[in-house]
Order: structure tokens, then sequence, then C-alpha cells
């Protein structure tokens, strides 16, 4: 694994493909108070790009070109989230996108285990440590530790991917899951518009 740590945006000319895995930190879990902070990404070659971004004016045009080309799929676990901090900090609506979870919970019925480390234990064979989940990533400088964290969290989500298509398939779900996550950035600026605790299908 090469783990590389961009400052500000990607550089100029990198190619990552037709398929990335993306995923992010921020300071915490609430929208507007906690910023985004990191973007990892990759290709799903054994390496991981990382951008620490600058929070003064999130400038990465190359980073946001990249997350809004219709013709590259991004690869999220509970996209939900990462989907609506890049609508809110960087002002793109990530398309088209892929999410793991969703794809888990559709296949993987005979589990209620569908966080990322369940996931890729099960279908790719890795354990992933968790340790650095909670640490500062606004920190100036990112720890090695933290940095191995962060590309853990996308290093194989290519490979996982694979074999939730595969159960979906089998399913018979895969055009459920196209559905969903065709509809997965409007799930997201619902949640940036303060329906993120509520079921809008539900009756009452």
């Amino acid at each position: 694994m090469t783990v590389h740590l961009h400052r500000g945006d990607l550089p100029d000319g990198l190619d990552l493909g037709a398929v990335v895995a993306v995923d992010s930190e921020t300071m915490g879990l609430r929208y507007r108070r906690d910023p985004l902070c990191v973007v990892q990404l990759s290709a799903g070659d054994g390496d991981a790009h990382l951008v620490q971004l600058d929070r003064d004016a999130y400038d990465c045009p190359n980073l946001k070109r990249l997350l809004t080309d219709p013709q590259v799929l991004k690869i999220f676990h509970f996209g939900r989230f990462d989907i609506a901090m890049f609508q809110l900090w960087l002002g793109v609506e990530t398309r088209p996108v892929y999410c793991t979870k969703i794809a888990s919970k559709l296949a993987r019925t005979y589990t209620d285990r569908h966080g990322l480390k369940d996931v890729v234990r099960e279908l790719a064979g890795v354990d992933l440590s968790k340790a650095q989940q909670s640490s500062d990533w606004g920190a100036e400088t990112l720890s090695q530790a933290q940095q191995d964290y962060a590309a853990a969290d996308v290093l194989y989500l290519h490979a996982v991917r694979e074999r939730l298509d595969a159960m979906l398939a089998r399913e018979g779900r895969t055009g459920l899951a196209a559905q969903l996550f065709d509809f997965l950035p409007v799930r997201a600026r619902l949640d940036l518009d303060g329906w993120e605790d509520t079921d809008i299908f539900a009756h009452t």
C-alpha cells in the first residue's frame, strides 16, 4: 500500500480511472458545525490518495471535477454522509454513486451488521482497525496512523462492491439498488435541509 498525501487538491493530471472509491474525514458528525477536513480516494490498485483540504477556501477544482464527473462512478460506504458534506462544504453534487452500505443491506439480509468493518471483514477478508476514527482530522499535520486509517477506508471498496454486485444479482435486487444509489444525493440534500431524522415517506 502506498499513501499519497496532497494538500489542498488532487494533483493536475491524476487519472484514477472510471471507478473510484471515496471517503471523507470531518471534525464530527454534525453537518454545519463540523467541517470537512480530508477526502481519500483509491482507484482500487492498492494506493490511496488523501487530500488534506484548505478549510479557509475549499478551493479544490480537480477534486470537485472528479466528484461531479458523469463518467466516473464513485464508491462510498454510507455515502449519504459524505455526499452531504461535499454538497455543503465543496458546493458539488456527487454523481454517479454506489454505496456499499445500501448494497449490503439489500444483499446481506442474513445479518444486521452493515458497518464498514464488518462488511470488509466478511467480503474482503480484511480486519480494519478503527482506532483513529475519532482523532483530530483538523490537525495541521496528519500522523502516519491517521493516514493509514483513512487509506484503509477506501482500499477495499472495489473488492467489496464486486462481491456485493454478485449477491445483488443473485437476489434479484440489482435494479432496486441502482435506483437507491441514484436517489442518494437527494437524500443527502434532505439531510442538509433539516429532514435528517424524518422519514418523509412515513404515513404519520
